[in-house]
């Protein structure tokens, strides 16, 4: 079992965020912001589809005008995106948003800085420091030779230390790149060093397929360390697809899970049941459901038995029928025909003992 790095708590909203807290997924609009009804139709679409915390951009006066608009439509906390201009931030806070995301290597003098800080400290809004590999400041960059994982850390510490001189702590930091490993580095060198919830990404991963490959390499590295207390992953096209990549990153690593986790066969020779088509059903019929159970589905006698006793529900095909296994030990011996409908048998029996849910006959949801 993965050990969460331990970290103080910070509140955004009504969530707290931190080593004591689930790992919280967020995106982020492509709307116009200043197209207050598209973006918040795009919010409620992210939400729907299981996000936690949604970033908007604040890139013009005409996005923070449509603030107070979305803020009072958003049903989950509200973070403005701010680059260059600070005045931005401090009208998205006079807005009610409940974060700001600064990038300090592009807002100017450190005085701006301050003045983001002490008003969101006066109003409650948590901060996010975001330091980017393209964006780290020129003295960091001379004096390391180039954006590396030690200039990223080194520019986050300096900003850390300017908003905790102000007395500020509500507030996370996060190190991203385009380059997986500077990510890795940057992440583990600063989580070793400091007890401030980390916001994870692999920024301009790309398209889906292979940005999605891309940032679980990145992600669920730094996960599998017990790092990260947010995530985003940074795919290209409608954010809304950036959603189920994430949960499915938390779970393949244990760090979060929010629904069956389904192992099945490759397909190999030795299988002796139509495993796909009884994969096929068996996702249809657990669309929607959140119970966090293992499930195994085998198809041949030389891995089957084991890997399925090995899942909280399993069960292990061959010659037309099933052994069903239950944390371990074999429950009854089904037909093929029947495979799906014993495993949705047990899933309910295992919510109702393992959950305290009541089952409800023929469904899993």
């Amino acid at each position: 079992m993965v050990q969460r790095r331990p970290t103080r708590t910070v509140t955004v909203g009504g969530l707290s965020l931190g080593s004591e807290h689930p790992i919280r997924v967020q995106s982020m609009t492509c709307t116009d912001t200043d197209d207050a009804a598209g973006t918040i139709a795009q919010i409620e679409s992210l939400v729907e589809a299981g996000c936690e915390l949604v970033r908007v951009t604040v890139n013009h006066d005409r996005a923070a005008d449509a603030l107070p608009e979305i803020r009072k439509h958003c049903p989950v906390p509200l973070v403005a995106d701010i680059h260059f201009t600070h005045r931005l931030a401090l009208r998205s806070i006079d807005a009610g948003v409940d974060k700001v995301r600064l990038n300090p290597g592009n807002v100017g003098s450190l005085d701006r800085v301050r003045e983001v800080v002490r008003a969101a400290d006066a109003a409650n809004v948590a901060l996010r420091i975001g330091v980017n590999s393209g964006s780290v400041e020129k003295d960091l960059l001379e004096k390391h030779g180039w954006p590396s994982p030690e200039a990223m850390v080194e520019s986050a510490l300096r900003h850390c230390q300017t908003v905790e001189d102000l007395g500020f702590s509500n507030f996370v930091v996060s190190l991203k790149s385009t380059d997986t490993q500077t990510v890795l580095a940057a992440n583990r060198a600063f989580a070793a060093a400091t007890d401030i919830p980390l916001h994870l990404g692999v920024t301009e991963a790309g398209r889906p397929g292979y940005g999605s490959l891309k940032s679980a390499a990145g992600l669920g590295s730094l996960l599998l360390d017990g790092i990260g207390d947010t995530i985003r992953v940074s795919l290209t096209g409608d954010p809304v697809a950036e959603i189920p990549v994430a949960y499915d990153i938390l779970k393949a690593t244990g760090a979060r899970v929010t629904s069956p986790e389904l192992i099945s066969c490759p397909t190999c020779g030795r299988i002796e049941i139509d495993l796909e088509a009884l994969m096929t059903e068996l996702e249809e019929r657990l669309a929607g459901e959140d119970a966090p159970v293992k499930i195994a589905v085998l198809g041949c006698v030389v891995n089957g038995p084991g890997e399925a006793s090995e899942a909280d529900i399993g069960i292990a095909g061959g010659g037309g029928k099933g052994i069903l296994y239950r944390d371990g030990k074999q429950v009854r011996v089904v037909p093929e025909a029947d495979m799906v409908d014993a495993l949705i048998e047990e899933i309910q029996a295992f919510k109702a003992e393992k959950l305290g849910e009541e089952a409800v006959p023929g469904s899993a949801s």
